[in-house]
């Protein structure tokens, strides 16, 4: 069995940006010839997430639509009186989805369905350099 972790940086543009990391995640998983495991990938920092969506341009536009519903940036969030920044809904937003996503693969390649794909969403109000941890543990 090996464990490899490896770190990606991912450019977002903030306010909901919808990043694709699949193939960076698969290309790891090609690197290191592993046939069957687990992918773990996680988003270091509070106001970004990991997903599957289908990457299609309909869904980068409703997702945000979504989420301004349940959880809008104009509000009044008590975080933003805290550091008096306005990224309160940015961590919210980050809670509701997660951190972070495991994905099986089998014969070299995840499982994910057909139009599924690892999406880095990031949640803040300006432009990051999102750091990604993708551990691997397979053989």
């Amino acid at each position: 069995m090996k464990i490899k972790t490896e770190k990606l940086t991912v450019s977002t543009k903030g306010n909901c940006d919808v990043v694709n990391i699949t193939e960076s995640v698969q290309s790891l998983i090609d690197k290191y010839e592993l046939h069957e495991g687990n992918v773990t990938v996680f988003v270091v920092g509070s106001t970004a997430s990991i997903s599957t969506i289908e990457y299609e341009p309909g869904l980068r536009k409703d997702l945000p639509q979504l989420l301004e519903k349940l959880i809008p940036s104009g509000q009044k969030y008590f975080h933003n009186d805290t550091w008096g920044d306005h990224n309160g809904h940015a961590h919210l937003r980050s809670t509701l989805f997660g951190c972070s996503q495991t994905i099986p693969f089998i014969k070299g390649d995840l499982m994910l369905g057909t139009w599924q794909q690892i999406i880095v969403i990031d949640f803040d109000e300006r432009p990051r350099e999102r750091k990604i941890i993708v551990q691997l543990v397979g053989e």
